[in-house]
This record gives structure tokens, C-alpha cells and sequence, in this order.
């Protein structure tokens, strides 16, 4: 078996991409989108078409040309998304505008628009779509509430333990810590440390979580995500999930060198703390960590600008 076949024994494999070709390829259970990766798909030839159709769709529902182009970047993220269900047995994480990633209100009403044009515009139930917020403090309470609304949410942008702890005590459905880009800050901090993956800031910090949650029994699921490299992502076999970009996903596949599973459960558990980290307290935690503070505002800001252009692609094309 390749490296990817090895790694599918030991940890679900979700596709990093927007991009169906891939899907079709490397055949994943769940897929992941973001801004980003929208933007990217949308500006290849083959998915003009979305962009078309979605500013039909958004010019019959009528309103001025603020709420058209709106709504039809809301529709090419969901249309994009039920493409992509009909090609794998799993779910789709569909992103919320990260300019909502401080507002709790609009970020639940957002989310609850996405879910309602899965369902009624495609046919597609609630429970194969996680809503992607930002883990900012207001995210992670906006997905409290959906979760108990069974909506179930994808917590990104994570970067500190103090986001994986409240994510965990929100009862929230998944979470998606950024291997690649707590790299990032390290090397670019840090330039002459000599690198070892079992010294990979990312890679530590995913462990971390996952030895905690599953020494608490926390249900929240753990999908390490934002790879710089094919060993970041073997040293993680045994999490959850793991979200891979094609190339990665391609490296894998093209070799048979044996794979290790490298996490695995405690044998000892413990019940879950009774104390909840308060907003006070969230806020003092996650500020402490400098890598984590630029990191997450770093994030926010290229999804949102992301999402920007997608509205000008959209306005032009009106």
C-alpha cells in the first residue's frame, strides 16, 4: 500500500481543495473550503459558470446590489460545496465571511443562511455541512449556539490551547488546529533553529490537543489541517482527521515507505474539569501566546480580503 492508503487505516483523510478534479482523484471522505480556496476555483475557466448562475440566482431574489452580490457569493460557496458532497461520502466545512468573526449575531445568522440554502436550494441535509467560524472568542460562542440548533460547526484559524480548551467546553463538533502556519511563525521568528518534525511547534501543538481531549473524553473532533510538509502530516497519523492539499495528498500517494500510526488513546481518563474558561479568561490565555495573537488577526485578514475580491469578481460580472 502507498502512504496515503497506510494513512486512511489510522486517520479519516479530508481534501484540502475546492477543486473537484481532486476530489475525484484522491477520493477523500470529507473535504474542507475556505475563501481562499474558493477564490482559487472560481477563477479557472471550468467554474465560470458558477459565478454566472449564481448571479441569476441572486438577481431573481431582488434587493439592491449590496444584498445581490451577497448572496451570490453565498450561493457560489454552497453550490461549489454540494458539488463537491456529490463526489464524497462525508461532509463539507463551508466558511462563514470572516468580517463576522466578532459578531456573534451576524455570525449565527450567516451560518443559519448557508444551512438553509443546502437545504433548500440543493436537498442536502444540515449534518453534511460544518459551518467554518474563525475560534475567535465571539466564533466559538456563535458555534455553542448552532450546535445545540443542530448545526454543526468547523472552529478554524486555531492557533493557541486556549482556543482547542473553549472549543472543547462549547461542546463545538470539530476543530481545525493550523499545523503550517504555527511553522511559519516559528521559522520565520526563529531562522536559525535547526528543524526536527518532533520538535514542530504545529505538530506539538496538535498532540497537545489531542492528549488533552481524549484524556477528558471531549467529543470534539481534532483534524489537523495547514501542512508544509508530507512529514508533519506522518507524524500526526492516528488524529482524527487530517486536512491534506492535493500536492501533499499526491506525495503520499506516490510512496510506499511504511507508515506508522503515532497517536494514540490514553489508557487513562479523567472527567472533564467542572470550570469553564470565562471570556476574561480566554482572552488573557490566547494573548499570551504572541504566535497565536498574529496568527489568527493574520488569517482573518487574508480570508476576509479573499472574500473582498470574490464580491468585486461578482460585481464585475453583475
Amino acid at each position: 500500500m502507498n502512504q496515503l492508503e497506510q494513512l486512511k487505516k489510522y486517520t479519516k483523510v479530508v481534501i484540502d481543495s475546492g477543486d473537484i478534479s481532486h476530489i475525484k482523484k484522491y477520493k477523500p471522505f470529507d473535504a474542507t473550503t475556505n475563501p481562499s480556496l474558493i477564490l482559487k476555483a472560481i477563477k479557472m475557466k471550468e467554474y465560470f459558470y458558477l459565478i454566472k448562475n449564481s448571479i441569476e440566482y441572486s438577481k431573481k431574489k431582488g434587493g439592491n446590489n449590496k444584498k445581490k452580490i451577497t448572496r451570490a457569493v453565498d450561493k457560489i460557496i454552497v453550490s461549489l460545496g454540494s458539488e463537491i458532497l456529490n463526489k464524497i461520502p462525508g461532509v463539507v466545512s463551508s466558511e462563514v465571511d470572516a468580517r463576522l468573526s466578532f459578531n456573534i449575531e451576524k455570525s449565527i445568522l450567516k451560518a443559519k443562511k448557508i444551512i438553509s440554502m443546502y437545504e433548500n436550494d440543493h436537498g442536502i441535509n444540515r449534518n453534511r455541512v460544518l459551518i467554518k467560524l474563525a475560534a475567535t472568542w465571539e466564533g466559538i460562542k456563535a458555534a455553542e449556539y448552532l450546535e445545540k440548533n443542530n448545526i454543526h460547526c468547523n472552529l478554524t484559524l486555531l492557533f493557541s490551547f486556549a482556543q482547542a480548551r473553549a472549543c472543547a467546553e462549547s461542546n463545538v463538533f470539530l476543530i481545525s488546529p493550523f499545523v503550517g502556519r504555527i511553522y511559519d511563525w516559528y521559522k520565520l521568528n526563529y531562522p536559525t533553529s535547526k528543524y526536527h518534525v518532533l520538535q514542530d511547534k504545529g505538530v506539538r501543538s496538535v498532540k497537545n490537543i489531542y492528549e488533552y481531549y481524549k484524556k477528558y473524553l471531549y467529543k470534539t473532533i481534532i483534524m489537523g489541517a495547514s501542512f508544509r510538509n508530507k512529514e508533519q502530516i506522518l507524524a500526526l497519523s492516528g488524529c482524527d482527521c487530517l486536512t491534506i492539499s492535493p500536492e501533499l495528498l499526491e506525495d503520499l500517494k506516490s510512496s510506499d515507505e511504511i507508515l506508522n500510526k503515532e497517536l494514540f488513546l490514553p489508557k487513562v481518563t479523567f472527567k472533564k474539569p467542572d470550570e469553564k474558561l470565562s471570556k476574561s479568561e480566554f482572552k488573557f490565555l490566547h494573548n499570551k501566546d504572541l504566535m497565536a495573537v498574529e496568527k489568527l488577526s493574520e488569517g482573518i485578514k487574508q480570508f476576509s480580503l479573499d472574500q473582498n475580491t470574490l464580491e468585486k469578481i461578482i460585481k464585475k460580472n453583475m
